[in-house]
Order: structure tokens, then C-alpha cells, then sequence
């Protein structure tokens, strides 16, 4: 690897690591402006035209207000807990296809940091890695509330990664590929994996909710319950990373879905397409399409946050053991099935 690729590599990342911080920060304003809308509200409007500086100001509140740490609290471990839910959460995006390649001149710029042959099994890996950051900061906060938020957050992502696991390998029954660059290029066109995996793609969204701490599956920081659960006792910007983990989350899981089930990049026409723009614009389109894909899934986060009611903890590990589990092993066989007589 050249300079100029390590180059094209390092400012890669920083845009990506620069779209995620932004993306995060006005999910807030949306969801907020969602949330009115739902409710007959006019929103956020004093910050900006229409509110739109709002995300800055909330900001600024957040690196401005104190930094407190419990008595009894154990520092070094309170200071651990957010920075590993953003750094895991920041991650993710590193194996995530964006679009095609981009040739200006004798450069090739790939729109994907790395293209790993386990992309999905690294996506896998920090998703499990980021429930060490709920479970470290809520222990270490000496707070009842904040260690049965940590509990119920381990509890939620073991009981939902095993059906999310169950449903990925139909996936690859179909795919026969574990890189989320070659699954995004065989859905070219119409050729999209949801029309294959309907129902994995169904146990996968639903798993995506459970993973992010999404309503209706947010029992881990259930304030109703457990005043603000595993974040209780955090401020300023301590609790600016568990929040901004979440938002970054919510973005990399619809990115996710996007490419594994909605053709990523993918769209029809996209061959006249880029016949006609060249090799710079032609692929930046197929990222614009991404993102848009990506946009609506986080506008369908929101929506059903503002819709459905939180589930009871009893209710939500019967629905992960005793339904998403059992359905997922089954659209395993028909998917077997489907392949050995079939396809």
C-alpha cells in the first residue's frame, strides 16, 4: 500500500467517523420533530430557522454542564463504561460498503475502509463488544438502578444476538459469502435479499430494536422503572457518549440492513445509470441511494419508538426465547429446503 492510498484511507475514515457524529447529532432534532408531529406538537423551533441548531446547542449544554463522578463510585471504571459504547459504536462503520468504487485519473478510491472476507463476524463482534460498555457503566456506578439496567442490557443482548445470529445464517445459506462488499454487489438491480429472506430480514429488524435499546425494547434505561437505568448516575459528556452511542448505533444498524437485505448501493437502472455519469458521479449516487435507504430505516426506528408502548421485561425474553428463536431455526430448514430443491 502506497502513500497516496494510506492518504486516501486516513480521509476515508475521518469522513465517515465526521457523517456518523452528524448523522447522531440531528437523529436528535428528527426524533424530536417526529415526536411532535405524532403528537401534535410543533417541536424544537427556537434554536435556528425551525429549530435546526438545536442538536448544537444541546451540544454545547452537554460539554458545558459538571462533571460528576459518585462517592462510592469506581472512577476509572465509570470513565470506561461510555467511552467503549462510543468506541464500538464508532466501528462498525469500518467494513460497511457505502458505494463503488471512485476512479479520478490513476486514483482509486473505494467507499469502504476495509473490505474483510468476515465482514459480517466483525459487525457481530462489535455489537457484542458494546454491551461491555452499558454493563462496566452501570456496575460501576454503585447505584441499584444503574446495576439492574446493566443486567437487563446483558440479559436483552444475549437473548436477541442468538436469534439476530439464527437469522444471518439463511442469509448466507443464499449468499454463500461473508463479505458484506460481495453480499452488497449480488444484489445488482432488482435482486435484493429481502425478496429471499423476508422472514430473516423481519427477525433481524426486530433484533436490530433489542441490540440499539430501542423502544419498545429500551428496558435497560426504562425510566419508568429504574429512573434512567445503567446511565442514571452520569452527566455532561459521559452521558453525551451513551446517548450519541445510541444514535450512532441506530445509523450503523440501518446501514447494516441496508446493504445485507436492500441492496446497499443497489438500484434499479443503475447500469444506464452510471453508463451515462462517468466513474465519479455514477458511484456517488449509488451512495446517495445508500444513505437514503439508510434514512428511512432510522425515520422507522422513530416511528415505532412514537407508536409502541415498552414491552414488560417478561414479555420481551418470551418473545426472544420462545418466538423469534424457534422461527428463526425454522426459516433455516424451508431456507435448506429451498436451496437443495429449488433454486
Amino acid at each position: 500500500m502506497g502513500v497516496a492510498d494510506i492518504v486516501i484511507k486516513f480521509v476515508l475514515i475521518v469522513i465517515i467517523f465526521a457523517i456518523s457524529l452528524v448523522i447522531a447529532m440531528y437523529s436528535t432534532y428528527a426524533e424530536r420533530k417526529i415526536a411532535a408531529f405524532f403528537q401534535d406538537r410543533v417541536g424544537p423551533n427556537r434554536a435556528g430557522p425551525w429549530g435546526i441548531l438545536q442538536p448544537l446547542a444541546d451540544g454545547g449544554k452537554m460539554f458545558l454542564k459538571e462533571e460528576i463522578i459518585p462517592t462510592n463510585a469506581s472512577p476509572f471504571l465509570f470513565i470506561a463504561g461510555p467511552s467503549l459504547a462510543i468506541l464500538t459504536a464508532c466501528i462498525g462503520s469500518a467494513v460497511i460498503p457505502w458505494g463503488q468504487q471512485i476512479i479520478m485519473g490513476k486514483y482509486v478510491i473505494p467507499l469502504q475502509v476495509t473490505d474483510i472476507n468476515v465482514g459480517i463476524l466483525y459487525i457481530f463482534g462489535v455489537v457484542s463488544l458494546g454491551v461491555y460498555g452499558v454493563m462496566i457503566g452501570g456496575w460501576a456506578s454503585n447505584n441499584k438502578y444503574s446495576l439492574l439496567g446493566a443486567i437487563r442490557a446483558a440479559s436483552q443482548n444475549i437473548s436477541y444476538e442468538i436469534s439476530m445470529g439464527l437469522s444471518i445464517i439463511a442469509l448466507l445459506m443464499v449468499t454463500g459469502t461473508l463479505s458484506l462488499k460481495e453480499i452488497a454487489e449480488q444484489q445488482h438491480g432488482w435482486h435484493w435479499n429481502v425478496l429471499y429472506q423476508p422472514v430473516g430480514f423481519l427477525l433481524f429488524i426486530i433484533c436490530a430494536f433489542a441490540e440499539t435499546n430501542r423502544t419498545p425494547f429500551d428496558l435497560p434505561e426504562c425510566e419508568t422503572e429504574l429512573v434512567g437505568g445503567y446511565h442514571t448516575e452520569y452527566s455532561s459528556m459521559k452521558l453525551g457518549f451513551y446517548l450519541f452511542a445510541e444514535y450512532i448505533n441506530m445509523f450503523i444498524s440501518s446501514a447494516v440492513m441496508a446493504t445485507l437485505y436492500w441492496g446497499g448501493y443497489n438500484y434499479p437502472g443503475m447500469d444506464w445509470v452510471l453508463a451515462h455519469t462517468g466513474p465519479v458521479i455514477g458511484p456517488l449516487i449509488g451512495t446517495a441511494v445508500m444513505f437514503a435507504k439508510v434514512f428511512l430505516f432510522i425515520f422507522f426506528f422513530m416511528w415505532v419508538r412514537w407508536t409502541i408502548p415498552r414491552f414488560r421485561y417478561d414479555q420481551l425474553m418470551d418473545l426472544g426465547w420462545k418466538i423469534l428463536i424457534p422461527l428463526a431455526i425454522a426459516n433455516i430448514i424451508v431456507t435448506g429446503l429451498w436451496i437443495t430443491f429449488i433454486k
